[in-house]
């Protein structure tokens, strides 16, 4: 299981919201390379940066950001927020994002959504699923959609989606705890089996999303949790800036993987 700490932006600084709610607004470093460079000193591979002005707005705003961690860091780096157009997502990845994130453009504009997914391939889309009462929510969360949260990400799986970030956005900030009967239940209904032929006959295999757990992550004991239910990676966020998880610990969780 991966471990992907979390860089939130506002303003150019590394912040963090409760519920998406941009109110409760919280600045713990004014510079997220800083912190960026020390996620990297304590052995971690990956980052989710998260452009929370471009989701206000509605298309890519601290693309710089992202051009600095990504060219004075080795992180591989997952970038959403605000990405809506074909422009978005070319400044994304020149400004060095290993992968992008699409939430509400999957909703509200499915077919640009799916012709990224064909341009780029399954491995550089990850499909947003944030979800308030296992519906999803888009916008940076404050629109509801009507789409419920398993058939809409069946629905994109079925389009070939292999990656798949799910919050449960009453638990994000909170420090209470990850939605596990809720990633149990994706996976699950998520799970399927195809029959082929193979050297050794007849023989099933099954195929299982790549689902990136994200949300209430308060301990250090929640993570094996997350990968002993199949979660491919946990994005963690607070729970660092609060030292409630230390970088320590994760350092040496990643060496015993």
């Amino acid at each position: 299981m991966r471990i992907i700490p979390a860089i939130d932006i506002i303003d150019g600084k590394c912040v963090r919201l409760s519920k998406g709610d941009y109110d409760t607004k919280k600045i713990y470093n004014e510079n997220p390379l800083e912190v960026a460079k020390e996620f990297q000193d304590h052995g971690i591979q990956y980052l989710h940066l998260v452009d929370l002005d471009g989701a206000k707005s509605k298309h890519i705003v601290n693309h710089k950001v992202l051009e600095q961690i990504a060219t004075k860091t080795d992180l591989k780096i997952d970038f959403g927020g605000g990405l809506k157009t074909d422009e978005d997502l070319r400044i994304a990845f020149e400004s060095g994002a290993n992968q992008i994130t699409g939430g509400s453009i999957a909703v509200k504009d499915p077919d640009t959504f799916l012709g990224w997914i064909k341009q780029h391939g399954s491995d550089k889309i990850i499909l947003g699923a944030d979800a308030n009462n296992e519906k999803i929510a888009v916008s940076g969360w404050q629109e509801e959609s009507d789409q419920e949260l398993i058939p809409f990400i069946k629905a994109y799986q079925a389009k070939g989606i292999s990656y798949v970030i799910c919050t449960d956005i009453s638990k994000d900030g909170m420090l209470q705890g990850p939605a596990f009967d809720l990633y149990q239940k994706i996976l699950k209904e998520t799970k399927t089996v195809t029959t082929e032929i193979t050297g050794s006959g007849v023989q099933d295999f099954e195929h299982q999303i790549k689902l990136i757990a994200s949300g209430g992550i308060s301990t250090f004991d929640e993570l094996p949790k997350l990968k002993e239910i199949g979660c491919e990676g946990v994005i963690i966020g607070k729970a660092i800036y609060e030292n409630r998880i230390s970088l320590k610990q994760l350092e040496g969780y990643i060496l015993s993987l």
